[in-house]
């Protein structure tokens, strides 16, 4: 099977690899001439035979809503637009109706694997007309795990289902990452523990805890113990936020994804406003001792 793939960063590199191991073609498209296999999206399309399959893997937002709305001049009636970014799942109505305007289909993916997915296999979460996601199953069994099915693909529902799950599965990453650092925190806090990350490698085998995000960060902590080299600033790249907002659209209580969230706010004020109330207030009403920022900072 032929595949067009737009947007070859870490991830979409990864996934052009992964679908040629399974003897697919693949015809990738970057901005960056270095990874690119054809110097523009329309080089790209002229090498498709019809009825076309491509795969969009840029940024969500406007790089995004830029490549769709450029495909859909390119394009022709019974071609098919797989969306592969992190986009919100509202967005997938829009693209959908651009490109059902002249007869192309619309898929929504959500792709769970980072850069592991090219040995170890993609999660997907697709949201579109059943025969859109039949057509393209060949692509999506080259880029899931080994396996049965089931366990690493899930066709979730109509357009905008695909992103919808993937922004739930990232909400729930925040709350596990949230508690597996907090849990790093409290062990090196302790002086009776001298080896934290020993702690957590022997978590990864007999207990309810054990996952691959807790091998991770023990492969962190042996490459960095202390994680001296690496900034507390930890970024949010919308699903978690997303996930908090539709949250309160559907009110359901969703504390842990929430706190996870704001704890990454958290890290990104070294002097958090928020805490010099709270600290001027218990110096007002117990009289308790604040710390003079002068002196912290010497």
């Amino acid at each position: 099977m032929q595949l067009g793939l737009v947007g070859l960063g870490r991830m979409g590199a990864y996934m052009r690899e992964r679908v040629r191991a399974a003897g697919h073609e693949v015809v990738g498209y970057d901005s960056d001439p270095s990874v690119r296999d054809v110097g523009s999206l329309v080089e790209m399309v002229t090498r498709l035979s019809g009825p076309r399959v491509v795969w969009v893997m840029v940024p969500a937002g406007e790089p995004t809503r830029s490549v769709i709305n450029e495909l859909r001049h390119l394009l022709t009636a019974g071609d098919l637009v797989v969306e592969g970014g992190n986009s919100r799942f509202s967005d997938d109505e829009s693209h959908s109706a651009l490109l059902r305007e002249r007869g192309i289909g619309y898929l929504d993916c959500g792709v769970s694997g980072g850069v592991w997915g090219l040995t170890e296999g993609y999660g997907l979460m697709v949201g579109g007309d059943e025969a859109d996601v039949a057509r393209a199953m060949p692509i999506f069994d080259a880029l899931r795990p080994a396996g049965n099915r089931e366990e690493s693909f899930a066709h979730a529902g109509p357009v905008g289902a695909g992103h919808y799950a993937k922004m739930v599965h990232n909400g729930i990453e925040y709350g596990l990452m949230q508690a597996y650092a907090e849990g790093y925190e409290l062990l090196a806090a302790e002086p009776r523990i001298t080896a934290p990350e020993s702690v957590m490698r022997a978590w990864q085998h007999g207990t309810v805890v054990r996952s691959w995000l807790l091998e991770l960060l023990v492969a962190a902590l042996r490459e960095d113990p202390g994680l001296s080299s690496i900034s507390a600033y930890t970024e949010d790249s919308g699903e978690g936020r997303w996930t908090v907002e539709e949250a309160i659209a559907h009110a359901v209580p969703v504390p842990v994804i929430a706190a996870a969230l704001f704890a990454r706010f958290s890290s990104r004020q070294p002097d958090s406003p928020a805490m010099k109330a709270v600290s001027a207030l218990r110096q007002q009403f117990g009289g308790h001792q604040v710390r003079n920022l002068e002196a912290v900072q010497s």
